[in-house]
């Protein structure tokens, strides 16, 4: 990561398991660190997988357990090899003098780590997420020091991600087990948000031909480039093409089902067979 740090993307994953490493860490402890993987591209950052690593933090010192922080981004290797160290988080509101001792170890991993610091806190009923890279400030050779500058945050979603996002929303006050929607439901609702959409830019459309708003060119060009991006097929053969993938897929499940249902038979002969000999 030699390029400069522009933009922080995070997946909601991570603030899951940043809150949910600060709502189980131990009673003497003020607030938990954890290492961030991701990738970074074009100065770009996203973080989509996080841990928690254990420290110990006084007035006076703060010690990390950094065999322990080796040994679980090896297992994550595993898992992922294209997930690498891109910085790391803290709970809390502040940067403080032991961030810049933990900033340094980092450092050592990755040339331009990302500090997210999360306030768990809730001051005003609002999660505070701020990302800073360092700078070295000072004179080298004599006195220097470590200069915290803000960069953008933006959180992003894979679309699985936004689907549990959006499930914990609709149901943020509903008390007790919540089961997710059926997948017509989901198909339903997704069409409902679509037609939804098209009723506002046609709105849109028809203020501005009536002289009712002002018309903004880049609203206009990116309407052009989705009219442009959609593919023009006669309304005849789309309804055929529906049809016949709808055909092959009853096919295909038909199939299915017919295989286990035979397997299944074969199994009870097998047993039997068994049995009796």
């Amino acid at each position: 990561m030699a390029a400069s740090v522009k933009l922080c993307k995070v997946h909601p994953v991570v603030f899951f398991a940043i809150v949910d490493s600060y709502e189980r860490r131990s009673e003497d402890s003020r607030r938990v660190i954890g290492t961030l993987l991701g990738s970074c591209e074009g100065g770009v950052v996203e973080v989509t997988s996080s841990f928690c690593v254990p420290h110990q933090e006084s007035e006076e010192e703060v010690a990390v357990d950094m065999e322990f922080a080796r040994n679980m981004y090896d297992l994550h290797r595993k898992v992922d090899p294209n997930e690498a160290i891109v910085g790391w988080y803290a709970t809390g509101p502040d940067v403080t003098e032991h961030s810049i001792l933990i900033h340094d170890y980092y450092s050592r991993e990755n040339r331009t780590p990302v500090h997210l610091t999360v306030d768990t806190s809730l001051k005003d009923a609002h999660m505070s997420i701020v990302a800073y890279t360092s700078t070295k400030i000072g004179v080298p050779g004599s006195t220097e020091g470590t200069l915290f500058a803000p960069v953008e945050v933006e959180i992003v979603y894979f679309p699985p991600e936004k689907l549990a996002v959006d499930m914990f929303l609709e149901n943020k006050n509903e008390q007790g087990l919540v089961e997710m929607s059926s997948e017509l439901k989901q198909i339903s609702k997704a069409a409902s948000n679509i037609s939804d959409l098209l009723d506002v830019m046609m709105k849109y459309i028809d203020d501005v031909i009536a002289g009712r708003i002002a018309s903004d060119h880049t609203v206009g060009r990116t309407l052009m480039d989705m009219i442009d991006s959609t593919p023009q097929i006669d309304p005849d053969k789309l309804h055929d093409m529906v049809t016949d993938n709808l055909k092959d897929l009853l096919m295909v499940s038909y199939l299915s089902s017919l295989s286990k249902t035979q397997l299944a038979i074969q199994e009870k002969l097998s047993n039997l067979l068994l049995s009796n000999s």
